[in-house]
């Protein structure tokens, strides 16, 4: 076989992969050889999205809703996704549909936000751990990436003294990610405000990650859009695959002052053109129709909660605080080994379960491993006995 004469660019080698999917690959070669196994890895909600949106998306395509679309999205959705989020957000004034750029899934529109803000050896602080697109892109555009460790004493949420040591006048970009992906944390109003001060002092612009923004168990979900001189300074980001169970739709969106929307959708025009017609209008009637389909998965989401960290503090050697939102549990294992891509190996391949080590997300999480509770009762009671037999047989 000869080898290929092709060779990548340099700027490949600084993407990264994501865990969650590497996992999720090693799951089905296993399913393929038989073996059932319960999946823990992936973030997405279990149930089917709701009647009312999949008739509408049918009714697009029936309507002939098949056609290329503006590369923002469809004026009637951006109408839309600017009066849910400043009702949903209670910012006043309203957004403009001009300040909307809607996206085939949340990840592209990450992506062009950043391309659109960043240059080489800019600053960016996010948390560590985060999400993994944040830092692959940051390195990608050859910026800088500045980590600030959660910590579980804290409910992983933003040590601000040490936000404050981190930030400076070559920060350019700062992220949120509230809730939390992968810890669950929720930030404080008070929290928020200390994060916007620091914004405004060194003339940071902050994209918010509000993807998990409907995913809230007793905590209130506040957007630091909403504080005074922050609509200004900040990027909405957010969807419709978490809440509303459409993770295979893929729309995303972002909200922004409209000098960065026009870019970023110049962006999206350079990349994948516009997103699904027909999607578009069943996002509109996700939106507008009734809410209770939500609320009924938040409320199922807390008792699973409930149900799975219970199970994990039963479980020797592990701790595991209750996360306040998303649908994440980021229990402790340091008392079973340090290596969490270890022990998420070994309870994948000795037990049939699916987990991600926490250091797939950044160097603070290792030591603790992520686990999405968005999955039966059956199939979590039926891995937390799994978990526990296994772990009479884990090395020492």
């Amino acid at each position: 076989m000869l080898a290929t004469s092709i060779r990548p660019s340099s700027a490949i080698a600084r993407l990264s992969s994501e865990g969650a999917f590497e996992v999720l690959a090693r799951a089905r070669v296993l399913e393929a050889q038989g073996r059932e196994i319960i999946h823990l890895e992936i973030g997405e909600p279990d149930f089917d999205t709701p009647a009312h949106i999949k008739q509408a998306g049918i009714a697009g395509i029936e309507s002939n809703a098949t056609h290329y679309t503006p590369s923002a999205g469809i004026v009637p959705l951006r109408a839309a996704i600017a009066n849910y989020a400043s009702r949903f957000r209670e910012i006043a004034p309203e957004f403009a549909p001009d300040e909307v750029v809607v996206s085939p899934g949340l990840k592209p529109l990450i992506w062009n936000v950043l391309c659109a803000l960043i240059d080489p050896g800019d600053e960016v602080v996010f948390a560590d751990p985060a999400y993994p697109a944040y830092a692959s892109c940051t390195s990608y555009l050859q910026a800088k990436a500045v980590p600030v460790p959660l910590l579980e004493r804290t409910g992983f949420r933003l040590d601000l003294d040490e936000l404050a040591a981190k930030m400076s006048s070559r920060t350019k970009v700062l992220i949120l990610n509230s809730p939390h992906n992968p810890t669950g944390g929720v930030l404080t109003r008070a929290d928020l405000e200390t994060i916007a001060e620091l914004a405004m002092r060194y003339d940071v612009t902050v994209v918010s990650d509000e993807i998990y923004s409907r995913n809230v168990y007793g905590a209130e979900f506040f957007s630091i859009a909403a504080l005074p001189g922050m609509r200004e300074r900040t990027i909405v980001l957010d969807g419709f695959s978490k809440a509303y169970a459409m993770t295979g739709w893929r729309l995303g969106y972002g909200i922004m002052p409209a000098p960065i929307a026009r870019a970023v959708a110049l962006m999206g025009q350079n990349t994948y053109s516009c997103t699904t017609s027909f999607v578009q209008l069943a996002g509109i009637e996700a939106l507008q129709g009734p809410d209770e389909p939500v609320q009924a998965m938040v409320d199922e989401f807390r008792k699973r909660r409930d149900t799975i960290v219970a199970g994990l503090n039963a479980l020797p050697g592990v701790r595991c605080a209750t996360p306040d939102g998303a649908f994440y549990v980021f229990p402790n294992i340091s008392g079973i080994t340090p290596d969490d891509r270890m022990l998420g190996s070994f309870f994948l391949e000795e037990a049939g379960v699916a987990a991600l080590g926490g250091s797939y997300f950044g160097a603070a999480g290792r030591g603790y491993l992520r686990m999405s509770y968005a999955t039966s009762f059956e199939h979590i009671g039926l891995a937390l006995d799994r978990m526990r037999t296994a772990l009479a047989k884990f090395p020492a």
